[in-house]
Parts: structure tokens; sequence; C-alpha cells
């Protein structure tokens, strides 16, 4: 049977249309209905008016507080120059509100400059925050711990002198005692990790502040660089770390803190224009969360003018880690 569509004119109408539509793919959807497109949710990087870098995050009382090292070098300088360190808080992981700086490498009489990567732990109401500087007498990178009654601070220095010095470990290089990371497992056993080319760990006493024991290495880290992590998940201990340069994220696990540690692989590639990547991995309201840092932001962003970012994690049914997704999109706010 033959139509004639000439007896149709809604259907010639209709077909009309749909030509036009396939013939012309040139033409944008705001030229024909003049109105604009909505733009696209950006999440990442997460904060977009101050170059935050090494993050490090906290989960107390239903809020999460984030960490960040703060870079300031200028435009198309290539060097870090960092002084202090930045404070930020959310109930759902996308709405960020910035407190004012708690703590800055001043706060350390015996130091003399690079607010490096740090962390904050509570224990029993107080909050410790382990960050790595250079000291002002003894050659090289340390490790210090400033305390406060708030997470949001102010901090003062705990105990008037580094708990790591360079002197304390041998390596052949000044920077080797940076990026301290610290979890306190079932037992109340705090443990600190820190480490360039070495990953080294030691435990601390209650009082958060000294050593408690001699000073051990992980020597089975592949192509271990920098930038450890401790975290829990479901019985498992995880060390992730920056593999490489320019710097991947991939990590080991382990039935205890103290190791045997097996190494598992890549977490997350190369984050964008950036040579180093530095995570923090928490669990919030019943999701996973990698948060880290790129150098996104244009124009003058890159390896020393660097962002953080949050994406999220996934976990497979043998524990681990599924490898990161890194999205410009971001995360959903937390419900």
């Amino acid at each position: 049977m033959t139509i004639n569509f000439s007896l149709l004119p809604a259907t010639r109408t209709l077909l009309t249309g749909l030509a036009l539509a396939v013939t012309a793919p040139t033409l944008a959807p705001t030229a024909a209905l003049g109105q604009a497109l909505p733009e696209p949710v950006v999440g990442n990087p997460i904060i977009k008016d101050k170059y935050t870098a090494d993050p490090a995050a906290m989960v107390y009382k239903g809020t999460v507080y984030l960490y960040t090292g703060h870079d300031e070098a200028p435009a198309r300088q290539e060097r870090y120059v960092m002084n202090d360190w930045l404070c930020y808080s959310s109930t759902d992981m996308v709405n960020w509100k910035e407190h004012p700086s708690p703590l800055s490498v001043k706060a350390f009489t015996w130091a003399k400059g690079d607010a490096w990567a740090s962390q904050v732990i509570e224990r029993n109401g107080k909050f410790y925050w382990y960050v790595a500087v250079e000291h002002g007498s003894i050659p090289g990178k340390s490790i210090g711990v400033a305390v406060s009654d708030s997470p949001t601070g102010p901090f003062k220095d705990a105990r008037g002198s580094a708990i790591i010095t360079n002197n304390m470990t041998e390596s052949p290089i000044s920077w080797d005692d940076i990026d301290p990371t610290v979890f306190i497992d079932d037992k109340g056993q705090a443990y600190l990790y820190w480490g360039n080319t070495n990953c080294y760990w030691a435990k601390l006493k209650p009082n958060m502040t000294e050593l408690d024991g001699p000073i051990n290495k992980v020597t089975n880290l592949p192509k271990f660089t920098e930038a450890p992590w401790i975290h829990k998940h479901n019985g498992w201990y995880y060390l992730s770390y920056a593999y490489q340069f320019p710097e991947k994220i991939a990590y080991a696990m382990s039935r205890s803190i103290e190791g045997p540690w097996e190494f598992k692989g890549i977490l997350n590639e190369v984050a964008g224009n950036s040579n180093t990547n530095h995570q923090a991995i928490i669990d919030f309201k019943g999701q996973s969360y990698f948060i880290y840092h790129n150098g996104s932001i244009p124009t003058d962003g890159g390896s020393f003018r660097r962002s953080v970012c949050i994406d999220q994690l996934y976990y497979n049914k043998d524990g681990t880690m599924k490898r990161v997704v890194m999205t410009t999109e971001g995360i959903k706010p937390v419900k």
C-alpha cells in the first residue's frame, strides 16, 4: 500500500522537522531554542580561591575536617612556597567552610620554613597535628606536632622540639623525614608512619608527643616515593603511598598495622598537571572517599600550585580497592 503524505499535513510537518534535525547537526540547541544550556557542574577542585595541597581529612562528630598545605608560589615560578596550613569543614563533602589558618611554621620556634604535608588526629578530646617542616638547626626536614582543644584550632607546639629529626634516620637525602600519617588501632596504640624513599614507622606513647620504641622500616613497598597514608576498612589495614615520579598512588594491605604488607598495585594515576600526588582516604556516612590534589586550576596551576579534589572510592569483595576514577564533576552531596 502506498501512502500519499500530501494528504497528511501533520505527518508531513513531523517528517520535515525530523529531516531538518538530521541534516543540520551543526546547529547548536541554543541557536534553535534561543536559550543557553546549563553549565556542567564542576566539583573538582573543591577549593578554587586558594591553592591547596597535600590533603588530610578527619571525621569527628558528623563533620569532615580537611587540612591542607597552602601553595603560595607566584605564577610561573617553579618552586614550593608554603608557610601555613589551611582548615576546612563540611557535613556533606561538597560545601566547605574555611576556618582561619589555625597553624603556621611560626608556631614552631625551632623550625625555619616549609609547611609541608601534615595530618590531624583526635585522642581523648585533644587534636594532634603532625607536620613536616625544615628544621632551624639540624639540617634537613623534620616532623613536629601541635595540639589544640578544637579541630579548628588554634594549635600550639606540643613539645617545643621536633619529634623526628633528620639525624634520627639514615638516608643519603635530607628530606626523607616528611609526610607524617598517624593511626590509632583498636587497642589504643598509636602509630606514626612517614618518609621519602624510605617508609618509616614507630609507636607513639599515649601522650601522642613521644616515640614509644625504635624506628622501623617497611622494606617491601615497590617504588615507594613518599606520602604514606594508613587507614582501616572491614578488618584490613591499608598503606597507600606515592609511587614512582611523576607520582601515582599505590597501596598494600595487611591484617596488622605493623605488617607484613602485601603490595596490591596502582590505586590512582598521575593527577593531571602535577608531578606530585598525595592522598587521604576516609569513610563518611556509609561511603568511602579518595581525597587528593592535582594542578588543574587554569592557568597557573601545576606542580607548585596544586588543588584538592575528591572522588569516590570503591572496594572489591576481597577487600582490594578499585582504581580511582578522577573526575571534574566530583562527588554528590552526602545526605
